[in-house]
């Protein structure tokens, strides 16, 4: 009986009806806290992990999910892709995974004394239309056609230099000619043709032009600078393992992973400090917990001496209340986990019902490259955020348990005469 007496007096503690409505006050709000602490960074944690998939998702529709370059480029690339992805013999097909060539060069793109830096790549027509024609907003694709030096600029980049579809723009490359007025940096003359956009960096420094324009561009001749991978799934990579092992060493395999480090690193980054800084509001509930608790321990003063006089001992008195306050933290968290699943699953129909029912825009569609807020739950965010709660609510019940131990009972049952 002893050792369920914690478990039982705790228990009615936590769900009694008391007289003291302050007290009950006390106990609900701290629930209340808690509730709203996990709920708070469940939805959160899982709007940045949407956002953080929104960029990954658009930037794979446009950069390579993993590229094959040599130092002094690939002359002979069709043998190369037939042996590493075999194409049907109707011609290439986007089966996974899905090899083709680019030329990459850097510049700088000029308009009305206007100056930004480039990254100018050249692919095959097939593969900007595929790559483009869901994210374009301007212009034509089919006149990026050969020996008409057509460029397709990233919003961004576009809207910085202040051109549309038509402008021509001056490509200015690093490299110099040399003549009998002097050397001068070498420049190209070019059509912009489209603007696409995807959100993010791509937008503000890639430029795409057709490949056979961009040999003749930057003097590869037959050369192309590599080859770009497309897998079915680029989370995975299904397969790369096997193109890696293909491959003679002189060969530089990179993935989408290795290339945008950089960016990806800054959104965990960022992820990572928003959920401690939002743990503060979980901290905040587990000092409800500890006021409630104490001012449980002082009404309960006599209660702790009745049950120290039969025999219990100051460890069990130290884990009623520390049962009672498990209760408190347990029941908000539940309440929290099950409110903060339901808003971060639902939570882009409930911004888009709060726009329709108060006339106004989260997202403009026409500043934002998004129209609705982006979520993705996912359980090991919420297995870590109930891991933070539950220790911090162990936290919070040790001071006032071991207060309620020192409770002497001597003192306290003279003091209610």
């Amino acid at each position: 009986m002893i050792s369920n007496l914690p478990l039982f007096v705790g228990l009615r503690y936590a769900f009694s009806n008391r007289r003291d409505g302050f007290l009950s006050f006390v106990s609900l709000f701290s629930l209340g806290a808690m509730a709203l602490g996990v709920t708070v960074l469940i939805v959160v944690l899982s709007v940045m992990n949407g956002f953080d998939r929104e960029i990954k998702d658009r930037m794979l529709d446009i950069l390579p999910h993993a590229t094959i370059t040599r130092p002094e480029g690939l002359q002979h690339w069709q043998l190369l892709r037939d042996q590493l992805t075999p194409q049907s013999p109707a011609g290439p097909t986007f089966n996974s995974p899905y090899a083709s060539p680019f030329v990459d060069g850097q510049g700088l793109v000029a308009f009305d004394g206007r100056y930004q830096p480039l990254s100018l790549q050249g692919v095959e027509l097939e593969d900007a239309h595929t790559m483009l024609d869901a994210h374009l907003i301007a212009g034509d694709l089919d006149t990026l056609g050969h020996r008409r030096f057509g460029v397709v600029l990233g919003q961004m980049l576009a809207r910085n230099l202040g051109v549309v579809p038509g402008d021509k723009v001056l490509i200015t490359l690093p490299e110099l000619n040399i003549t009998p007025a002097g050397a001068f940096p070498r420049v190209k003359r070019m059509t912009v043709v489209g603007v696409f956009q995807v959100g993010g960096q791509v937008d503000s420094h890639v430029a795409f032009m057709h490949l056979p324009d961009a040999q003749t561009l930057f003097r590869t001749g037959a050369h192309v600078d590599g080859l770009r991978l497309w897998f079915d799934d680029p989370y995975t990579l299904s397969g790369i393992e096997d193109i890696r092992s293909k491959l003679d060493k002189d060969f530089v395999l990179s993935t989408w992973q290795q290339d945008a480090s950089d960016l990806f690193n800054a959104l965990r980054l960022e992820k990572t400090m928003v959920g401690i800084l939002l743990s503060v509001i979980i901290g905040v509930a587990a000092f409800n917990i500890i006021a409630a608790l104490v001012l449980m321990v002082n009404e309960k003063r006599s209660d702790i001496a009745v049950l120290r006089s039969y025999g219990a001992s100051p460890v069990t008195i130290a884990r009623i209340f520390r049962v009672q306050g498990c209760v408190l933290g347990l029941a908000g968290i539940a309440l929290g986990v099950v409110l903060g699943c339901l808003l971060a699953i639902n939570i882009g129909a409930v911004v888009v019902g709060l726009e329709a029912l108060f006339n106004f825009n989260v997202f403009d569609p026409s500043l934002f490259f998004i129209s609705q807020l982006p979520s993705r739950l996912q359980w090991q965010d919420v297995t870590w955020v109930v891991s933070i709660s539950l220790l911090l609510t162990l936290v919070a019940t040790s001071y006032p348990a071991w207060q309620a131990s020192r409770v002497n009972p001597a003192e306290a049952l003279q003091s209610e005469h």
